[in-house]
């Protein structure tokens, strides 16, 4: 019964911890992800946590304190990397202030052609996806958050991603 009880003890354990996902810390917030999404090295000095999201991936930036551009540049950005123009997007942008009104979120919700690839170079078109993407400007600098894949996909982990950017405020 002893070793039953201690195996229980470990398996809930495990358990508990998988279901509390990865946390990382960027900009002296500390965000918990799915425990579904799996940690990726980043693949650039510019990004801070990546994770593989099914056949999608979610992204964290940093670039410091002033930094990385207004939240409107970067909406714009981010709606400028599908193929479609904006108006056929489905754009959704909302702003909140959290953390009792010391920081305040952005999120932004599109679908359309992805353009996928680095900055400068060669976009592949990816059709029928989308993107979340929140921008949390708090004390430390914007934190830029982004998760894009199959529109499938971004829409079923939507949820998980608003409740990873909410966790940096979380007591």
């Amino acid at each position: 019964m002893k070793k039953f009880l201690i195996f229980a003890s470990l398996a809930f354990a495990s358990s508990s911890m998988a279901e509390d996902g990865k946390t990382f810390e960027v900009a002296g917030l500390k965000f918990t992800a799915a425990a579904s999404w799996k940690e990726q090295a980043p693949t650039s000095a510019m990004r801070k946590a990546q994770f593989k999201v099914g056949d999608g991936e979610m992204v964290v930036f940093f670039f410091g304190k002033g930094q990385g551009g207004g939240v409107e540049a970067n909406v714009a950005r981010w709606l400028g990397q599908f193929e479609e123009p904006k108006e056929q997007l489905n754009p959704k942008s909302e702003t909140e202030e959290v953390a009792g009104g010391k920081a305040k979120v952005t999120t932004v919700s599109a679908n359309g052609t992805f353009l996928s690839g680095p900055p400068f170079g060669k976009k592949i078109p990816k059709a029928d996806y989308a993107l979340r993407g929140a921008i949390v400007e708090c004390e430390g600098g914007p934190v830029f958050l982004k998760l894009t894949g199959p529109k499938k996909k971004v829409e079923g982990e939507a949820k998980a991603f608003d409740k990873m950017v909410r966790s940096a405020f979380a007591k």
